[in-house]
Order: C-alpha cells, then structure tokens, then sequence
C-alpha cells in the first residue's frame, strides 16, 4: 500500500491479493459520521466499558489507533483521547483527516490528540502527571481465514501494520499506568490476553470488551 496525494487529501492506493484498493479516511461521513449520528451514544457497549456516566467523562489513551475509529466515537462522547500510532503511513492518513475534518466547528471542540510512536516505549517514558484514567487497546484480530478479513478496512491495515505480536506486553505495562481501568477489544470468542483475567466483560455480537480495574480504581 502506497499514501497518495490529491487535491481532496491523502489515500491509500495498492494491491492485496490480487486486488486493487484505494482508500481515504473522512470522519464527516461514510461509516464515522453515521455512528456519531445514529449510534447508541453513551448507550453503546464500548461506552459502557470505558466507563462512560454522566457527570463523567474519562481521559483515555488509545494505544493501537490504527483508523481511529473507536477514538473518535470516544471523543464525540465528551473524552479527551490521546491516540498512539506506530505506523508512519496510517498516522499521515490520520492527520490528514483530522487535519480536513476541523473545517467542521463541531469536529473542533473534540479533544483529539495523535502521536506517531511505539506503544510500549511511548507507556514506559509516560510521566505520572499524563497517566490517562482509561487505558483502550485494540489489536489486529488474530488472523483465523482469509474471509475472516472482508472488511475493506481491516485488509488495508493488516497488509500496511501486520499483527499486534506485543499486545500481551502492552497489556502488561497498561495494567501499571492506568488509573482507573485498562480495555481491550477482542473478537467475541478469542481468548484474552495473557496476564490477569478481566474484572468485567462486556460482549457484543462480533467482538466484546475486556475490562482490567486497576488498583487505583477501587
């Protein structure tokens, strides 16, 4: 996959199997603005696993943004987000379309930050004073058969980022910084990471979330 330039912004352009895809990122429509417009709001699982409430809307840090997808419906519900990515190329692409997305005055009351960096070496230098309250992780879904990728998405990151082989380090390293809870999305009926059993799981139809309290959350 090769990141191209036109006069409407960065994509995505390359050949996966024998196909070619072309794909750009636009959080003002398709997929991303249908969930702010008509998804579950606080209501949806991935809410409810953060730790969502009221009068209560956590700082969290995303340590696999990948499309940033999830960030930005963690965003619009009101959290200050801080995105981690490794991927040079998924990052300018991510930039790009938060870059183009602020021409919305709604996108620019978000809080929506994107740092290009190695998770585990970003979590190991992170001072106590930016500790987030809510630690999310999202890794590439193991790999099961080839129609296990039919989303479009999910073939363009797996073919540029690969897998997530250190997601059990990073789930052991979150477990020390979180304040209040470390969350990962896994598929519905994957084993979890390696490490303590989640306190909590919140499972959906395709994927669940698993929920680590840390101790400074009791």
């Amino acid at each position: 996959m090769q990141l191209k330039k036109s006069s409407e912004g960065l994509f995505l352009e390359g050949v996966i199997d024998g196909k070619v895809y072309t794909y750009k990122l636009d959080f003002l429509s398709g997929k991303s603005e249908y969930r702010r417009l008509h998804g579950g709001g606080r209501g949806e699982l991935i809410a409810k696993a953060i730790g969502i409430k009221l009068q209560a809307n956590p700082s969290v840090l995303d340590l696999t943004a990948g499309l940033a997808r999830d960030a930005y419906v963690l965003a619009c519900l009101g959290c200050n987000v801080t995105m981690i990515e490794r991927s040079e190329i998924i990052y300018r692409l991510v930039e790009d379309a938060i870059r183009r997305a602020k021409v919305d005055e709604e996108f620019k009351k978000l809080h929506l930050n994107l740092i290009h960096a190695e998770a585990k070496d970003y979590l190991k230098k992170l001072p106590d004073e930016n500790i987030p309250d809510v630690i999310y992780m999202d890794p590439m879904f193991p790999e099961r058969k080839k129609s296990a990728l039919v989303k479009k998405e999910m073939r363009i990151l797996k073919a540029i980022v690969g897998g997530d082989e250190d997601a059990d380090l990073l789930l052991e390293l979150a477990l020390k910084k979180a304040k209040k809870r470390v969350v990962v999305k896994r598929p519905r009926y994957a084993e979890a990471l390696k490490g303590p059993k989640p306190d909590v799981v919140f499972p959906g139809k395709s994927s669940r979330f698993d929920v680590y309290l840390t101790p400074l959350s009791f």
